[in-house]
């Protein structure tokens, strides 16, 4: 399953290491402590609107902006099957030779692929195509979801 504070952590790292800045500036920038951001790059924790905004403004970006993005991706995600199901709760057994499925999807201005490496475990790769201004968003990225 690919969880929301993955895909929003993903997009905050893409947009902060397009800039070439180090976790410290955005982070003494927006305010909030070093660990804090990383976690929420790395999508561990999920961040308040309020914190979110913060870190926002300290990228030079708009929340609506990367929140869009972030909704582009998920869009475009939902179109392959069982990327966005939860798992099943309770044992999960890996089954042993089980071979990685791949799945691409695209709207045209995001791709994502989906590569189940196995039933705990599957990597989204997202690529957004350039758009005049966008020149950050260019490089994929990838979000592994457990």
């Amino acid at each position: 399953m690919v969880l929301l504070r993955r895909v929003i952590g993903d997009a905050l790292r893409a947009r902060r290491q397009g800039q070439h800045r180090t976790l410290r500036e955005v982070s003494t920038a927006a305010n909030v402590s070093l660990g804090y951001l990383s976690e929420i790059e790395r999508g561990q924790k999920e961040a308040s609107s309020e914190l979110l905004t913060s870190i926002c403004d300290a990228l030079g970006a708009r929340l609506s902006e990367v929140l869009r993005e972030v909704s582009d991706t998920m869009a475009v995600a939902e179109q392959v099957e069982g990327v966005l199901t939860p798992l099943p709760r309770g044992d999960q057994k890996v089954e042993v030779g089980h071979r990685p499925r791949t799945e691409v999807a695209t709207d045209g201005q995001v791709s994502v692929t989906v590569r189940r490496d196995n039933p705990l475990r599957t990597t989204l790769r997202t690529t957004r195509n350039m758009r005049p201004g966008n020149a950050g968003n260019a490089r994929g990225r990838e979000v592994v979801g457990v």
